[in-house]
Order: structure tokens, then C-alpha cells, then sequence
């Protein structure tokens, strides 16, 4: 354990950060596997309303600095195709 005042913050700090974080990729997630229950479901309506929820929650993330811009674009091409291959 730190015993150094600045070494204590940084501890605190890191597990607000960490709880913030886990709480913002735990909601893209969700989002993500909504968008594939609609595709299992072969509901075309529903996959590209929840597309539309998902790109907004993974864009969040991104500009929040949880996740690189590329994996963000990357989630949301994946997502994209995978909707627009829909019958």
C-alpha cells in the first residue's frame, strides 16, 4: 500500500477511473448484443433502430477515450455489415 499522499490520489483516482470505464464498456456491449439478438431474429427494423443506439454508445466511448478511434469504427463497420447482409 502507498504511503505517500500523491500515491494514495493516484490509487483513488485509477479505481474511479477503472468503475467509470467498465461502466461505459459494459453499455456498448449491451448495445452490440442487441443489435445481434435483432439480426438473429431477422427483425430488419429492430437491427437498424439498435444499429443506430449501438453506433451513438460506441461513439461516446470513443470520444471519452475508452476506446481508439479505430476500434470504435471498427465496432460500428462490423455492425453496419452485418445489418446490411440482412434478407
Amino acid at each position: 500500500m502507498a504511503n505517500i499522499k500523491s500515491a494514495k490520489k493516484r490509487i483513488e483516482v485509477t479505481a474511479i477511473r477503472t468503475a467509470k470505464n467498465k461502466a461505459i464498456k459494459s453499455k456498448v456491449k449491451t448495445s452490440i448484443k442487441k443489435v445481434d439478438a435483432a439480426i438473429a431474429a431477422n427483425d430488419k427494423a429492430a437491427a437498424a433502430e439498435a444499429l443506430k443506439a449501438a453506433t451513438s454508445e460506441i461513439e461516446k466511448a470513443c470520444s471519452k477515450g475508452v476506446y481508439h478511434k479505430n476500434t470504435a469504427g471498427r465496432k460500428v463497420s462490423r455492425l453496419a455489415t452485418a445489418v446490411n447482409k440482412m434478407d
